[in-house]
């Protein structure tokens, strides 16, 4: 039994990644309580107290330390209250970072695929012997639905976030990059910003380590030349590309897939090993993650759950979608995500939206995301906006809107994808049986 180290308090616990950290302190030892405005069954099944909302008296009297999400912002009565006591108050990625000078830390950074590529090197490792601890940003099906796994070795396996520059804060001895582009430009200015945080993650972070890198894609090709270690790039042209077989499906996918297979040859483990264990992967929560759904009218349609919320993963995902069904019917929700990044990359989703290859596409109303939006933005960008412009696109309004519209439009059979960050995934709750 490990020994009980403190209380920790989470406040914006419900976070994926958030989640995880607290479920890293609680395999630890540590006491650990949380608060949150969605519930966290999960969580409190596993003995964490979890408080709905915020309060100051949600602070236990005995917290050790604080730990808080980025969704949170300094106003919030837990960290004033936490702060007025003397309690240690950090950042999730603050906490995160220390851990990581503890173990042997592999990460996984980059716009999109982090989460994938870091579920299949983790598998790759478990499966292999290597018992890392893992911290990821999503749930693994391997896992049975769970976001960290703790491990007995010195290897820490972390997803790797670039919004708030939050992984400048981990200190990894092997990181991978798969793509750079513009996101999170409420934070960034430009894609010189995001560059020059990533040429200073490699080139102070990762001193003397190895970097793996996407040569597919410039952005994260250019790191090369920033690089004070060893550096190793991985491209679908390579021989592996051909040998890998997934049963997800995605060009993006096999590029996911080499990014794992780099960094698990550098581990020592073989070639043909890594192969077939890439062959078992099933893939992860929200990222083309399908399932039959019978619906409230008593017709079936598949189901395709997707974290797409930039127009390069609405892209993807798709074409994906569109590869596995050829001939199938596909009706496409999009939720989009912030209101500062549809008004960003206005004209990328117009590109994106307008070129898809389905029979329906359906735009919901815009998930807001507290304490990053500005009123002067959401003036000047919406859903309506988005439609008018797409021209090919239905407007929905709210998720259950939504659903009531799928519910009087598909007939049966037909691929239904679901994409978004925000919570456009309780749709399927509301078409369901």
């Amino acid at each position: 039994m490990t020994k009980e180290k403190g209380h920790v308090h989470f406040v914006g616990i419900g976070g994926i990644g958030v989640s995880s950290l607290a479920r890293y302190f609680l395999a630890e030892g540590h006491t650990v309580s949380g608060s949150d405005v969605v519930s966290c069954t999960d969580l409190e099944k596993e003995g964490v107290k979890v408080f709905k909302g915020h309060f100051a008296s949600n602070v236990p009297s005995n917290t050790s330390l604080l730990v808080y999400s980025a969704a949170v912002t300094q106003e919030n009565e837990e960290l004033v209250r936490a702060k007025k006591d003397g309690i240690t108050v950090k950042s999730y990625p603050e906490v995160l970072g220390g851990i990581t000078k503890k173990y042997y830390t592999i990460t996984v950074s980059g716009t999109h695929g982090k989460s994938t590529t870091t579920a299949m090197l983790a598998l790759i490792m478990i499966k292999t012997g290597l018992d890392p601890t893992v911290i990821i940003g999503t749930k693994m099906k391997e896992l049975e639905g769970a976001n960290f796994r703790k491990g007995a070795s010195k290897y820490l396996l972390i997803e790797a976030d670039e919004f708030g520059a939050a992984f400048l804060n981990y200190h990894p001895q092997i990181a991978i990059i798969t793509n750079i582009e513009e996101d999170h430009l409420d934070f960034y200015r430009d894609i010189k910003h995001i560059l020059s945080t990533f040429e200073k993650f490699v080139r102070e972070n990762l001193k003397g380590g190895l970097l793996v890198i996407n040569r597919d894609d410039n952005n994260a090709g250019s790191l090369k030349r920033k690089a004070r270690g060893r550096v190793e790039e991985y491209t679908q042209t390579q021989k592996e590309a051909k040998d890998i077989v997934l049963s997800v499906p995605g060009k993006h996918n096999i590029s996911n897939a080499l990014a794992a297979l780099t960094v698990a040859k550098n581990l020592g483990i073989e070639k043909e090993k890594i192969i077939e264990v890439l062959s078992t992967f099933k893939g992860t929560w929200r990222r083309l993650d399908e399932k039959d759904t019978v619906l409230k009218n008593g017709r079936k349609v598949r189901v395709v759950n997707d974290y797409a919320h930039h127009p390069t993963e609405v892209k993807v995902t798709l074409e994906a979608v569109r590869e596995k069904y050829p001939k199938e019917k596909v009706f496409a929700v999009f939720q989009p995500h912030q209101y500062e990044r549809t008004y960003r990359l206005f004209a990328d989703f117009v590109k994106v939206l307008s070129s898809v290859d389905v029979e329906k596409l359906m735009i919901t109303d815009i998930y807001t995301v507290k304490g990053r939006e500005s009123k002067e933005t959401m003036e000047k960008v919406s859903s309506d906006l988005l439609c008018k412009t797409v021209k090919k696109a239905i407007c929905t309004g709210s998720v259950r809107d939504t659903g009531e519209y799928l519910l009087k439009n598909l007939q049966g059979n037909e691929i239904l994808v679901i994409m978004g960050a925000g919570d456009v995934y309780n749709l399927e709750g509301h078409i369901k049986v």
